[in-house]
């Protein structure tokens, strides 16, 4: 299965981003549906990478767990 599938929800990045942020955590499930957010725009406006900016941060500083 492909992020690019048809069956995959349109969740927009920042939604997803907020959602990392508040549980101050990453699930596979986080990790797929944001990559797929990000694969499905042809670009990223400045809020979108804001946000992901903010995400990446939070994963350096230690304030957001990786969860395998």
């Amino acid at each position: 299965m492909t992020v690019s599938d048809t069956n995959s929800p349109k969740i927009s990045v920042e939604a997803i981003a907020q959602r990392i942020l508040a549980f101050r955590q990453i699930t596979p499930l986080d990790r797929r549906l944001l990559k797929s957010a990000v694969l499905s725009k042809k670009s990223l406006d400045e809020k979108d990478k804001f946000q992901i900016q903010r995400v990446c941060q939070g994963i350096q500083n230690g304030l957001i767990l990786v969860v395998e």
